[in-house]
């Protein structure tokens, strides 16, 4: 039996949460005199109060609870957070209609980076900061969660649970979890701050650092501007933005272990040396493209491509260009990035660079096995042999991804769109990419999508970040039998 008050309890926890940060924002607003500042004031006080209303009576509510409650409040998280961050959206004015706002929420807080907004630029900076923040917070989500439901995480694989799919038990940060969960979280913090300070010496105002930097290291691709990073077009921007893209879609228990020197672990790291040949491979091919074919100067070859190669394999979905104008060869590199994402343990999206490696590892010993039948030839990752349960999890997620994006295209292509956008725009909501090809390409918005559509696509974000099962477990008879 699902006990919903220990479900009410977290929800309210986190509402509270949720409306402290809406007040960082009206404190933005005042700092530059916008009328927006009581939006935000009123958006948190809402917030904060239902909180408290849910949590007075569940305070003394029991806290340890089963896979089920934790597979609802993990969903329910992204879900809650969305509809209450509508708030300041429509207070202001700054959106008009809910579903757009609950549309640009969720793209916010699964940092997917689609937005339905035409002019950015006009909108009061605290707004623009909220944008950023939802992202920031929704890469950094899934350590809060690990806080209070952290078997549950593990045991859905999503995100933190990195040593699922890597098997590495002992590569811990801390043997107790929340104390690695706040570990990794001032990491989070401050590489965040790191890139706000570079930034800065490269020019941005400091609203813009901060912005961007919330945008980076979430992998989310929320801009202040409507031209994205093509407002900033410099080498030395891209270059940076370009760094911390390849950080941020790299495990945070890996950036730990650099920071304190341990460069052992790292280079043992097969997931992470997979990571890394995946983008300097398509760097290079990429780039090779820009300046033999398109005509690029060698140097703005190699800064483009690494800057789009990155910014598609970790799910950010910044640009500079309009990569549909770089011809087919280049399109086809891009769409095939779409799939991989970064590593587990990183704010990004998509498929993740885990289930490559151990898909590919797979492939390789089932040709073993064909040729010596009789042979015991495990899988490894990292010296540690990996279950055949865990490969069978593995295969069944990832047929289950391209079913459910064939079936969004199909869906998308009853909207009227051609094929090439309808595929990619679902493998961008699946993957929380933001831009993708064709229709909705850089430069461009979702407004054009009809009010259905833009929940579905709502719905497909939350699919993506979540990883699928997490989502589509609630919807089983079985979850709910005793």
């Amino acid at each position: 039996m699902v006990n919903f008050r220990i479900i009410a309890r977290v929800f309210s926890l986190l509402l509270i949460f949720e409306g402290l940060f809406m007040l960082i924002s009206a404190a933005v607003s005042l700092l530059y005199h916008e009328h927006t500042a009581s939006s935000f004031f009123y958006s948190a006080l809402i917030t904060i109060i239902t909180g408290i209303i849910v949590f007075s009576p569940l305070r003394n509510e029991e806290r340890v609870y089963s896979n089920r409650e934790g597979y609802i409040i993990v969903t329910g998280v992204w879900i809650l957070f969305s509809l209450f961050s509508t708030l300041p959206f429509l207070f202001s004015g700054s959106i008009k209609n809910f579903g757009d706002a609950f549309f640009e929420s969720m793209s916010g807080f699964t940092t997917t980076g689609a937005t339905i907004l035409t002019d950015i630029e006009s909108l009061p900076h605290a707004i623009l900061f909220w944008r950023s923040l939802t992202q920031w917070l929704g890469g950094i989500g899934i350590i809060f969660i690990s806080l209070s439901v952290f078997p549950v995480v593990r045991s859905i694989n999503i995100q933190l649970a990195a040593n699922e799919f890597t098997g590495q038990p002992s590569d811990k940060i801390h043997p107790r979890i929340k104390d690695a969960a706040k570990r990794l979280i001032s990491i989070y913090v401050l590489i965040t701050f790191s890139e706000v300070i570079l930034l800065i010496i490269g020019g941005m105002t400091v609203f813009d650092a901060v912005c961007h930097s919330f945008s980076t290291l979430s992998t989310g691709g929320f801009s202040t501007h409507n031209n994205g990073i093509a407002a900033f077009d410099t080498p030395y921007i891209k270059i940076i933005i370009t760094l911390f893209m390849f950080i941020a879609g790299t495990n945070m228990t890996l950036v730990y272990f650099g920071l304190k020197g341990n460069f052992r672990k790292i280079a043992g790291n097969n997931e992470f040396i997979f990571y890394s040949i995946i983008c300097l491979v398509f760097i290079f091919a990429g780039s090779a493209v820009l300046y033999f074919k398109e005509g690029f100067a060698f140097g703005h070859a190699v800064i483009d491509g690494a800057f789009h190669i990155v910014s598609i394999i970790t799910t950010t979905g910044f640009y500079t260009h309009n990569y549909n104008l770089w011809g087919n060869i280049m399109i086809i590199i891009l769409f095939i990035l779409m799939f991989t994402g970064g590593t587990a343990g990183s704010s990004s999206g998509s498929i993740k660079i885990a289930r490559l490696l151990l898909i590919t590892k797979n492939s390789r010993q089932e040709l073993k096995r064909l040729i010596h039948p009789n042979a015991f030839i495990p899988v490894r990752m990292d010296k540690h042999i990996i279950s055949q349960a865990t490969i069978y999890n593995l295969l069944l997620f990832i047929i289950l991804y391209f079913i459910v994006m064939c079936s969004a295209t199909f869906i998308i292509s009853i909207m009227g769109y051609d094929f090439i956008t309808s595929f990619s725009t679902s493998a961008s909501m699946l993957g929380n990419i933001g831009p993708g090809i064709g229709t909705f390409g850089p430069f461009t918005n979702y407004s054009s999508v009809s009010m259905a559509g833009k929940f579905f696509f709502a719905g497909l974000m939350l699919l993506g970040r979540l990883e699928l099962l997490t989502v589509m477990i609630l919807f089983t008879r079985n979850f709910y039998r005793h």
